[in-house]
């Protein structure tokens, strides 16, 4: 009796632990936009220190984005616990901001924020030029910076997280949530810190010295990392961009019953088309997923952009009294 009861426990267990698995599977799936978006910010956040302070400034980002999660995931517990109500309209706050910022990468060309961008950059590069600049002060607030985007992103991907497992035992939410949080952070701070090192891993390759005969292999493979290093900050710029648009536009349409509706109805169609209609339900809805993405990230940029005039125009006649 004794042995059928132990038995019994050890595959409760392995069903709790293959549910877990599956349910963080999908979070993960789901997170994919942010983790793209969480890449190439932090990377371009991290880069401009000296080299020699690159990964010490990425593990100490790291770390800050672990006490973010620390805070975050209980904070998302307590939601799920006394106010369950909440986590969809979160959910989709969380959704219309994903699109709103993959939006503003593409609109922000056209924005006055590209001045404050070059504005930056030059203190950058004053930074690393001149010996009269505080160095341990210019890289805490980088660090600071990284932390505060790294806050955002990771509430972000905790809800997403939240609205996948919001339906399942309190113990799996838990396990699912602290999964996604630390496999989030270390893989995240770990392709961080690789990536910045790229350019250093090709420059090291390319000036080693050694046997003549793999002198050729070295120098070619030193010279591909110098190029692809850059090309990837870009690629992983464009592809978050995308992803963002993705899985933002696929929160908001699944919140709203109309949308969710049409789409489905849509897929329905397209896939009694001759030739084609059997690949539409796979590609049709990630598609539309996406169109609406940039359509709710154009219009609440246009909400912001708004309120931000009214802000400036309402700002002095405050200041005043």
């Amino acid at each position: 009796m004794a042995g059928a009861t132990l038995l019994t426990l050890f595959d409760d267990i392995a069903s709790v632990l293959d549910d877990v698995a599956t349910m963080t599977n999908m979070a993960a799936k789901k997170t994919a936009g942010v983790l793209g978006d969480d890449l190439a910010l932090n990377a371009e956040q991290v880069s401009g220190v000296r080299a020699s302070r690159e990964l010490p400034v990425v593990w100490a980002v790291a770390v800050g984005s672990l006490k973010n999660k620390v805070i975050l995931v209980p904070v998302a517990l307590a939601l799920s616990a006394f106010a369950p109500m909440l986590i969809t309209p979160l959910l989709m706050l969380g959704g219309a901001y994903l699109c709103y910022e993959g939006f503003e990468k593409l609109a922000h060309k056209f924005l006055p924020g590209e001045t404050h961008d070059k504005e930056n950059h030059g203190k950058l590069v004053q930074a690393l030029v001149r010996s009269d600049v505080d160095i341990v002060a210019f890289e805490k607030e980088k660090i600071k910076g990284a932390i505060r985007t790294d806050f955002v992103l990771s509430g972000e991907i905790i809800i997403i997280t939240l609205g996948t497992v919001a339906g399942a035992a309190f113990t799996s939410q838990v396990a699912v949530l602290s999964a996604i949080a630390l496999i989030m952070t270390v893989g995240v701070y770990g392709l961080v810190g690789l990536i910045v090192k790229l350019d250093d891993i090709g420059l090291y390759l390319k000036q080693k010295k050694g046997s003549a005969s793999l002198r050729f292999l070295r120098e070619g493979t030193g010279n591909t990392l110098l190029a692809f290093a850059p090309r990837l900050m870009r690629a992983l710029t464009v592809i978050g961009t995308i992803a963002m648009f993705m899985v933002g536009g696929g929160i908001l349409t699944h919140g709203i019953p109309v949308v969710h509706h049409l789409i489905e109805t849509s897929t329905q169609a397209a896939a009694t088309l001759a030739g084609i209609g059997p690949v539409m339900p796979a590609i049709l809805p990630t598609v539309l997923n996406a169109i609406g993405g940039v359509i709710a990230g154009a219009i609440v940029l246009g909400v912001v952009s708004v309120l931000q005039k009214l802000y400036a125009l309402v700002r002095p006649a405050v200041q005043t009294k």
